[in-house]
């Protein structure tokens, strides 16, 4: 039974946010899928406070630490596992998983993007930005 509402989010295509557009865009298109997600997962379940540039920064500006990145990282794989059981989906996003992809060829990104997109398929074709049910 849903007892929220909250927004739709966007759905890429992992292999374009993993590494067609960083590739194009020399890396800056990590940064700016990463603040989008966040946004994205702030306005789908507003019953949570989701940092929204926070994370970005944190990349952008403490990356030279690699202790920072790595929190920020693991706290976003929280964050769609999250998402994923607002949406009423079994939590199938594991922050530890995707932290060590990412020392992987970058692989966490195409990861916490397939997961992302479990939590938007699972509204069907419903608009960017279009007002959903939320569970839990």
């Amino acid at each position: 039974m849903p007892v929220a509402q909250g927004m739709q989010m966007k759905l890429r295509h992992p292999v374009g946010v993993w590494l067609g557009l960083p590739l194009i865009t020399l890396g800056i298109y990590h940064l700016v899928w990463y603040y989008k997600i966040h946004k994205e997962l702030a306005h789908f379940d507003r019953r949570r406070v989701v940092p929204v540039a926070g994370p970005m920064l944190v990349l952008l500006f403490l990356s030279w630490t690699l202790v920072a990145p790595m929190i920020s990282y693991f706290r976003t794989g929280k964050r769609i596992a999250e998402g994923q059981r607002a949406a009423g989906l079994p939590v199938t996003c594991s922050a530890g998983i995707g932290l060590l992809l990412m020392f992987v060829f970058g692989l966490g990104t195409l990861y916490y993007q397939l997961e992302l997109n479990k939590v938007v398929n699972s509204y069907g074709d419903a608009p960017v930005g279009t007002p959903i049910s939320l569970y839990v």
